[in-house]
């Protein structure tokens, strides 16, 4: 039983991948890329661009209050 659980984790653990967890700075100010369109994506003060261009969860425009998610060191806005 006990080197079942080993094992389990040990397959877990290798699955989560290779990528080491970071500390990234805050993403500062956030504005719309093309603020015309329905869904505009967002743009950081860091440069980078969200990946998503809709609400995740309520699919309604992304709001720029809401700090990034940052999955693999890409951005996803919430609103």
């Amino acid at each position: 039983m006990r080197r079942t659980a080993i094992a389990l984790a040990a397959l877990t653990l290798a699955g989560c991948g290779a990528r080491p967890a970071e500390v990234l700075p805050p993403a500062g100010k956030a504005d719309y890329v093309d603020a015309s369109v329905e869904h505009p994506r967002l743009k950081f003060s860091d440069g980078s661009v969200s990946e998503n261009e809709a609400c995740p969860v309520t699919k309604r425009k992304l709001s720029v209050w809401f700090p990034p998610v940052y999955v693999n060191g890409k951005p996803f806005g919430f609103c």
